[in-house]
């Protein structure tokens, strides 16, 4: 369809093509005042004037992109690591940087959405947890796998998850460094909260209490790591350099064990 120049149309005839322009077709204003011969603050003036209602700038941005004027932001392209770091470290300071109220208002609008789900997608998200911490504890936990790779770098030498034979008790250490002797554990919310109840959580504070014992009764050093938040990689980052200060710490002293907490 061929347009006359938007000046040459009577105030009726320029309601008409804005609203059907911008309302049925969903062009943009640029994208109108193209096909007009004016410019797009002219058409948005008059789209107030005549009372059309205008897209917000969320609603305008998804718009572009669905009708191809505007490439979507972020599709298709490829963070840095170092970008991803920070965007993560953004995150978590955002979080930490809440309210007590913001927070409960946070846990009561999941809470909400939780109560929405059906029976059935309640459990299967269940099932999902419940799957992925059966195999957290058999092949480690993200933060371990991410503590591995760290050490490495740097030149640790590193066993994972191997079984040791301790006073005649066979126990898997999560991070052992044989070279200093030292064992790294690392404690999900599991082992100091009742995550799976109370009667569990006395089993794995007891289980926790001799398997420390066993360590350094052996005369090995012990790192307890708890970790306090849900894995992410800027948090690990800045776990990091506290489990080399420690490692250093028991190289160089006495002291027999030392806690951390990310």
């Amino acid at each position: 369809m061929s347009y006359k120049n938007y000046k040459d149309y009577s105030e009726y005839d320029k309601k008409t093509i804005i609203e059907s322009l911008y309302i049925d077709q969903r062009l943009s204003f640029g994208q109108i005042a193209d096909k007009l011969g004016t410019y797009s603050n002219k058409i948005r003036r008059d789209a107030i004037k005549y009372k059309i209602k205008i897209r917000d700038k969320s609603q305008a941005q998804s718009n572009a992109i669905k009708n191809g004027s505007h490439k979507h932001p972020t599709k298709g392209s490829t963070r840095s690591e170092n970008t991803k770091n920070k965007i993560g470290k953004s995150v978590m300071e955002s979080w930490e940087n809440l309210t007590n109220k913001q927070l409960d208002a946070r846990r009561k609008k999941s809470k909400q959405l939780w109560n929405k789900l059906s029976e059935d997608e309640k459990q299967a998200r269940l099932n999902l947890a419940n799957l992925a911490v059966r195999e957290s504890s058999k092949v480690g936990s993200k933060l371990e796998h991410f503590l591995l790779q760290k050490l490495i770098e740097d030149g640790y030498k590193v066993d994972f998850h191997k079984e040791r034979l301790l006073t005649n008790t066979k126990l898997q250490i999560d991070l052992f460094i044989p070279n200093m002797d030292i064992a790294i554990e690392v404690d999900g919310p599991s082992h100091f909260l009742p995550v799976w109840g109370e009667e569990t959580l006395k089993k794995n504070k007891k289980y926790d209490k001799k398997k420390a014992g066993l360590i350094i009764g052996k005369g090995l050093k012990l790192i307890r790591i708890k970790q306090i938040h849900d894995y992410s990689k800027a948090r690990a980052l800045m776990l990091y350099p506290k489990l080399v200060h420690a490692i250093n710490t028991l190289k160089n002293s006495n002291n027999k064990s030392i806690e951390i907490e990310d």
